[in-house]
């Protein structure tokens, strides 16, 4: 409740006493009207002692309050004085903390260190017992190379043995890898080879594969060709169809006729009225020819690659 309502509901309050209703029965309405004036003054006289006593109430309250803020100011500071602390603390213990972990690291790490080099000085003493068994081993091959020299005239020092030794060497090797690298083209060549030969036989087996079903082609057509002039009244509609046929294949003939033509450096347009089986015959010898050239091919790069490689 606010301070409106309360002095609405006091206000309220002292308007509702009444006078006895014996009393209201025998006053005049001045006297009521007097009545309740001095009803009136008294509810205001309560009214402004009540405010007074609110407001008394309203500053003590407000002092409460301004008292209670100053100690809230003074609290928080202390707790952000310790909190600071806390921190400091905490910092200061990470600090050590890390410092100590550091060292403890650091002496961890020193201590692998020892162990590591202590591991590398044993490793380097067997090295070293083994190097001087293995000097020892060899000085008799010391004293045959000193009586070497002294026996031939050819070198005047140890070390010209060694050196020829190594050039032999080296010689060796290099020789080792040219026949390596000679067999690699050898293998890459007739590989080459086999490849040519199949493609030239793929292609022979295509031909041959065309031939045929040109030779087909036209004996069909030769047919077709006879049946039509016997029966060219009765298949008239069709003949057009029939003939384009024919036009086609012949035309295939005489380009493969052309072709085999240039290829033996003869001019084919001389050759142009020849009959198309004559043209057919001239395909057929050539993929003969061709056929019997790459299996001779086949026959000596084999030859020669397997003599290569015995060699």
């Amino acid at each position: 409740m606010d301070i409106k309502d309360y002095f609405r509901t006091l206000f309220e309050n002292k308007l509702l006493v009444k006078m006895p209703e014996k009393e209201e029965d025998h006053l005049t309405p001045a006297t009521k009207l007097l009545e309740k004036r001095r009803e009136m003054g008294e509810v205001e006289t309560a009214l402004a002692a009540e405010k007074e006593e609110f407001q008394m109430k309203m500053e003590s309250l407000a002092q409460r309050r301004i008292e209670l803020e100053k100690k809230e100011m003074q609290l928080k500071e202390s707790v952000i004085k310790f909190d600071k602390f806390l921190k400091e603390n905490d910092a200061k213990l990470s600090r050590a903390v890390k410092k100590a972990e550091d060292e403890r690291d650091l002496q961890k790490a020193k201590q692998k260190e020892i162990e590591r080099l202590q591991s590398e000085i044993e490793s380097l003493t067997t090295l070293k017992e083994k190097l001087q068994r293995k000097v020892q081993k060899n000085s008799k091959f010391n004293r045959y190379l000193e009586q070497s020299v002294e026996a031939l005239d050819e070198f005047q020092e140890i070390r010209e043995v060694i050196d020829r030794y190594e050039t032999l060497t080296t010689n060796y090797k290099d020789l080792l890898e040219i026949e390596k690298e000679n067999q690699e083209r050898i293998n890459d060549s007739r590989k080459e080879l086999n490849t040519y030969l199949e493609r030239k036989n793929y292609e022979i087996l295509t031909m041959n594969n065309e031939l045929a079903e040109l030779q087909t082609k036209l004996d069909r057509c030769q047919n077709e060709s006879h049946k039509a002039e016997n029966e060219w009244n009765h298949i008239q509609t069709t003949a057009a169809g029939k003939t384009l046929l024919i036009g086609e294949t012949r035309m295939a003939i005489r380009n493969l006729y052309q072709l085999v033509m240039a290829h033996h450096g003869k001019n084919s347009e001389k050759n142009v009225d020849v009959d198309t089986d004559h043209q057919l015959k001239k395909v057929q010898e050539f993929v003969n020819d061709l056929t019997k050239i790459t299996n001779e091919l086949s026959r000596e790069g084999l030859a020669y690659y397997s003599t290569g490689s015995i060699n």
